[in-house]
């Protein structure tokens, strides 16, 4: 384009995102994001002028001088949701940890690890497609605001539990507090995280979008740096006897993150939100689906998403597993192992947050390869301090995976079925915990063969199988790998 057009596109550019609007928007029609892929307009729903957001500039020739990996953060309102999310992913983080290692300390099961993440899927699978509904019919802020309070009390109520001797492991049927939680907890992700992911839009706009999601995923990873490092580092700190009494201080820690996650909400305006009117709960559910079938540039992006995360998920869930029977080490290891993923996470997050809008659909693919490759390596890996450099992959990978396919979701949806099409993003991760629950119990039977323990063999086999996936999307779907 010559300076001249390019001038002449940024002044027509800036005529529409610099016009005041409403902080509050309700609009019942589409945001122009047609099927098959045409991208949205670029206009928020907010009022980015007033925070002194800068344009995007999506279209703009990779430089130094272009970079814009922060740019972000000018907007008022997203640093504001910014903290918020840091409260909660602190805690998740931590519970990440905390939550897997208890019930296999509790069990000594890899089953039991299965069940948990079942139990935490089962809600997840069936309320995140009415989180959706609630993300366009309910103010967003109310839904995270409920959400992080309820979060609050689940953790202070595994707290209480631990600390008063409830859950032991003389009591040997207290692990089931742990599965109780993790149904409720389970309900209330899927009622409030298609909220959490949709608001983003709202308040950054279409052409700002990859570079809010990047940052809000280095907020996540930089959470994943720290957070089960000082979970490990409590657990081993505090545990005394039955080597779990320092699990109550991690969630008393957890219920105080939820707190602050709350304190932020609550400073955060309302945002713009999509008024479904006339139709009950159930039609706007099928209502999404039938979208998604038309759209089948949608259609295969959350595809290829369910069977990314399929292949790649049962690695976090069973950690506990490869730490304590197969390199044998300690909780605080663990802890290093988990931060330690979050290095190549952090570089991956940065690298996509400074880059333009080019090439999306085939940086996804390149990072669920990576993933693929990485996972493997980890898997098979003879020595834990082998495993803490590939699990550096693994983390650059699933960073990769993680923001370009929720951006490119969020990019493309119409924007009236965005809470919807996130809903079923969230229900893939729940479907995708069935496969945890599989896999633990796949584990337990094969044992150790060949040399390796079943972790490795089950896990090491699902990630060779996302390679396969990754090279046949790359070379033979020209649908995703064209996507900007």
């Amino acid at each position: 384009m010559a300076d001249s057009e390019r001038d002449a596109e940024e002044r027509r550019l800036s005529a529409v995102t610099d016009t005041p609007e409403s902080a509050t928007k309700t609009n019942g029609g589409s945001n122009g994001g047609g099927s098959g892929g045409t991208p949205p307009p670029t206009g928020p729903s907010v009022d980015v002028a007033s925070m002194g957001m800068g344009r995007g500039g999506g279209g703009a020739p990779l430089s130094l001088k272009n970079l814009r990996t922060f740019s972000s953060f000018k907007n008022s309102v997203f640093r504001l949701y910014y903290g918020a999310m840091m409260g909660q992913m602190a805690a998740m983080n931590m519970q990440m940890f905390a939550r897997s290692l208890l019930i296999f300390r509790l069990t000594d099961s890899a089953t039991a690890l299965g069940v948990m993440a079942m139990a935490n899927a089962v809600p997840m699978l069936f309320f995140s497609l009415f989180g959706g509904v609630m993300a366009e019919r309910v103010q967003k802020k109310y839904v995270l605001l409920w959400g992080q309070a309820a979060s609050a009390v689940v953790a202070l109520a595994v707290a209480v539990s631990l600390s008063l001797g409830f859950m032991s492991v003389e009591n040997s049927n207290s692990w089931w507090i742990l599965i109780g939680a993790s149904l409720v907890q389970g309900t209330i992700m899927g009622l409030m995280m298609p909220s959490r992911q949709a608001i983003i839009a709202d308040i950054v706009g279409g052409e700002q979008l990859m570079n809010a999601v990047a940052l809000n995923t280095l907020g996540m990873n930089s959470l994943r740096l720290m957070a089960p490092a000082l979970a490990g580092f409590l657990v081993d700190f505090f545990g005394i006897g039955d080597g779990i009494g320092g699990f109550a201080s991690v969630y008393y820690v957890m219920t105080g993150m939820y707190i602050v996650a709350v304190g932020f909400i609550l400073l955060m305006p309302k945002v713009g939100t999509i008024s479904l009117q006339g139709r009950g709960a159930l039609a706007d559910v099928i209502d999404g689906f039938k979208y998604v079938r038309r759209d089948p540039t949608i259609l295969v992006l959350l595809l290829i998403t369910l069977l990314t995360v399929l292949f790649s998920m049962s690695y976090m869930f069973l950690l506990p597993v490869f730490t304590e029977d197969v390199w044998e080490v300690s909780a605080s290891s663990l802890g290093f192992l988990i931060s330690t993923s979050g290095i190549g996470a952090m570089a991956g997050s940065i690298l996509l947050a400074s880059l333009p809008n080019k090439k999306r659909g085939l940086i996804l693919m390149v990072g669920a390869l990576i993933l693929g490759a990485a996972l493997m390596a980890f898997s098979f890996a003879p020595t834990y301090e082998i495993a803490l450099v590939t699990i550096v992959f693994v983390g650059l990978g699933q960073t990769a995976r993680m923001t370009l396919g929720n951006t490119l979701l969020q990019y493309y949806v119409q924007e009236e079925y965005r809470g919807r099409v996130m809903s079923m993003m969230m229900m893939e991760f729940g479907l995708t915990s069935f496969i945890v629950g599989i896999t633990g119990w796949l584990v337990d039977v094969i044992g150790t063969r060949g040399g390796y323990d079943g972790v490795q063999w089950v896990v090491g086999g699902l990630a060779f199988i996302l390679v396969l996936l990754s090279v046949y999307v790359i070379a033979f779907v020209p649908r995703i790998r064209n996507l900007d």
